[in-house]
């Protein structure tokens, strides 16, 4: 079995597999998740800044899916964190996560640069 080819930010072997190995595809795929990352990111801060803990587990929960699924797994670990930090209604640390998770979708943003 061959070692999966992985960064940190974003685990190219399960983006290929998604898209069946298409480049184009790959970078159209990363291109939309970061775009919708960036959207959902601000509707989940308004969530957090209005306290409202239902609003920000259901946004955090759809991202954290987004990314998981074509291989961004540390913006979605950080996603579940917020999740889960939110259902707790812990949100000094959801706003700390959110500044990680910007980072994280500033890298993604360089890594897509490289397909």
């Amino acid at each position: 079995m061959e070692p999966r080819e992985q960064t940190a930010v974003l685990d190219r072997d399960q983006l290929r597999e998604v898209t069946f190995d298409d480049e184009a595809l790959m970078r159209e795929i990363v291109d939309a998740l970061i775009d919708d990352t960036r959207r959902q990111m601000l509707l989940l801060d308004a969530a957090i800044r209005e306290q409202d803990a239902t609003r920000c587990v259901r946004l955090a929960h759809y991202s954290k899916g987004a990314c998981a699924n074509v291989g961004a797994r540390s913006a979605a670990t950080i996603l579940k964190e917020i999740e889960t930090k939110a259902g707790a209604r812990d949100f000094s640390q959801c706003q700390d996560a959110m500044m990680r998770l910007a980072q994280e979708v500033d890298l993604l943003r360089s890594e897509a640069g490289a397909l």
